[in-house]
């Protein structure tokens, strides 16, 4: 048997951080078992349902890298076969007309509220002759369920969960309008996609319970159930916009890396020992129901961040650059020269060492682009007060001297002289650092010199050594 799986988003809003998991552990248990991966915008709600949310969804699955196969369904597309399924479900017997009005509904609710009953609807038209029906009602549709018995779904993460079928009512199918429900529409979309697992959020096991007796009353293979418990913000509350739960443009927007993002998502609900960093090529050798866990895992911005930050590390540095020079620019009020490139391109493997995120990694790099005299933060305003100016005066000419502007001469040089000074190694690298870049984060001092050259050198630390006191 060929597994596939598939995500099946609703286009009323953005891809959210929980969808986003649920997209990646359909996508890699299919990789895995080398399967297929569908993708399905259920777009049933036309009244909410917008294009741009569509687009959305899209971009956002392709950022993540997490590709289908064949061609995406749309299921408002497949109405007719819907109605359909409904039809035939109808001349079987396994399905019925219902007459109820809204006014009927809502007191037969109330009388059984009162009365301490279950709500649910009572099955009062299942065996009922339409010559009884009221005039002037567009009937619904409802599946003739069984009553007596237990429904079962053998789930993957759950194990065996067990419904009392009398606790589980005769769901509408189509709507007075012809239209169909939610809950028709996913179990014939799925058997029709050839649909064998289902995985998803644990908010869905009572929908797996009614959706089982459709399959059974077709006749249909049931596919294999799997429901995730939810994502929980770091404090163990469900997760809020507070905790997170954004849409998939926003971490982009925020700077984060697509693969930092999968392999946090991955890490939400799923386990492979103690290994906390998990490459794609790992996560789909390894990747099964054995290591889902049944507890709400939680989102932490902070577990995030060390991971964008290891991600950060391994990236190309062309990469990085590329994300980066739109900030840049944007930053510097100018279109970069060649030789702001080359700097940026030479700092980039010191840059990312301190970098958590695209954001960071640009603040950083801003006194590679920043105009002469550069503005002083307060610590590195700070640092080139007092005698700082007086010391920088000093050593320039030595560092002028040096034929060969290598980290070993310069370190050589600036050592050497604070070593002849007698002061600290510090006391001239502080100044010189501030000097050089006006921040205080920035890559190691010798570094920063190494990037900026000899005559950029020279030149800012001129801007300070000569400024009036």
């Amino acid at each position: 048997m060929t597994v596939i799986t598939r995500f099946a988003p609703s286009p009323t809003g953005f891809l959210h951080i929980g969808g986003a998991r649920t997209a990646l552990f359909n996508w890699l248990y299919a990789r895995h078992h080398g399967g297929q991966f569908r993708l399905r915008i259920e777009d049933t709600d036309r009244a909410r349902s917008t294009p741009e949310a569509m687009e959305a969804i899209v971009d956002g699955m392709k950022w993540l890298g997490l590709d289908w196969d064949g061609e995406i369904v749309y299921q408002s597309k497949q109405a007719g076969r819907h109605a359909e399924v409904a039809s035939q479900l109808l001349a079987e017997g396994n399905a019925y007309y219902c007459y109820c009005t809204p006014e009927e509904l809502t007191e037969m609710r109330e009388t059984a509220k009162a009365e301490g009953r279950s709500i649910m609807y009572d099955g009062r038209w299942r065996d009922r002759d339409a010559s009884e029906a009221p005039e002037g009602i567009d009937p619904v549709v409802r599946l003739k369920a069984p009553r007596q018995g237990e429904t079962l779904i053998e789930d993957q993460v759950q194990g065996s969960v067990k419904f009392r079928n009398d606790q589980l009512d005769d769901m509408v199918l189509l709507r007075g309008d012809g239209s169909p429900t939610y809950m028709l529409s996913v179990v014939v979309d799925d058997h029709d996609m050839g649909i064998t697992h289902i995985m998803r959020g644990d908010d869905h096991l009572n929908n797996a319970a009614r959706q089982i007796q459709l399959y059974k009353a077709m006749d249909w293979d049931i596919p294999v159930f799997g429901h995730i418990p939810l994502i929980h913000g770091a404090d163990g509350a469900k997760l809020s916009k507070r905790h997170g739960a954004l849409g998939i443009d926003a971490y982009r927007d925020m700077g984060y890396l697509p693969e930092a993002i999968r392999n946090h998502l991955l890490r939400l609900g799923w386990s492979h020992g103690d290994d906390e960093f998990i490459s794609t090529e790992q996560a789909i050798e390894w990747f099964d129901v054995d290591g889902l866990g049944k507890s709400p895992s939680r989102f932490d911005f902070k577990k995030l961040d060390n991971v964008n930050g290891h991600y950060m590390r391994q990236s190309d540095d062309q990469t990085l650059l590329d994300l980066a020079l739109p900030g840049l620019t944007t930053a510097a009020s100018r279109d970069l020269e060649p030789v702001d490139i080359e700097r940026l391109t030479s700092a980039m493997p010191a840059l990312k060492e301190r970098a958590k995120s695209i954001p960071e990694l640009i603040e950083n790099a801003l006194f590679l682009t920043d105009s002469r005299p550069l503005t002083m933060d307060d610590k590195s305003a700070t640092a080139v007060a007092g005698d700082a100016p007086g010391l920088l005066a000093e050593i320039s000419p030595l560092l002028a001297a040096l034929e060969d502007w290598t980290r070993e001469a310069v370190d050589a040089c600036v050592r050497q002289f604070a070593t002849d000074r007698d002061i600290k190694f510090g006391v001239i690298a502080q100044p010189l650092r501030a000097a050089l870049t006006g921040r205080a984060k920035t890559p190691g001092i010798f570094d920063v010199l190494m990037i900026l050259g000899q005559d950029e050198s020279l030149a800012r630390i001129a801007d300070i050594s000569n400024k009036p006191a």
